[in-house]
């Protein structure tokens, strides 16, 4: 079950990241779940489990005032996200795999006005390096829905 953050936090803090961890590691709600069939989630289910890799999801023209082009970073360990913290655009992005979108299809995402799947299907949040790419796209919806779970986060900028 997830526990969806009720206090708005600043978009791309370490508050912000924390967030996101929390919210990718619950997964779906009960309302989520019951926008798609079982068979879905067992799918979702199977392809978490064991996972153990990084990301690190970036924005690239963040304003300044929000700390400049940064990204989330999320360490997934056995099939818990063990880590959520932001980088800074000073320090060196090592993750399993790296994407970036713009500020807004991140504003989008927020808003509930941008889809997940649509975010990657129309290249708006797009892999920059992968370790294996065909294993990052087999389980590319695990990594949808856990893009949906960030994107419930009440935010403000």
């Amino acid at each position: 079950m997830m526990s969806i953050a009720t206090e708005t936090v600043r978009f791309f803090s370490k508050e912000w990241a924390e967030a996101a961890r929390v919210a990718v590691d619950d997964g779906p709600d009960e309302a989520e779940m019951a926008t798609k069939l079982n068979t879905y989630w067992e799918w979702i289910d199977r392809a978490r489990t064991g996972y153990s890799y990084s990301w690190a999801i970036g924005v690239r023209d963040l304003p300044a005032e929000l700390g400049g082009p940064s990204y989330l970073y999320l360490n997934w360990q056995d099939g818990h996200c063990v880590q959520g913290d932001v980088i800074s655009p000073e320090k060196t992005v090592k993750a399993d795999y790296v994407l970036l979108g713009d500020f807004a299809t991140w504003r989008g995402l927020l808003a509930g006005e941008r889809d997940p799947q649509r975010l990657i299907m129309y290249r708006q949040l797009r892999l920059q390096e992968g370790s294996d790419t065909l294993l990052f796209f087999r389980g590319v919806y695990f990594f949808v829905e856990s893009v949906g779970a960030i994107g419930r986060i009440p935010a403000h900028f």
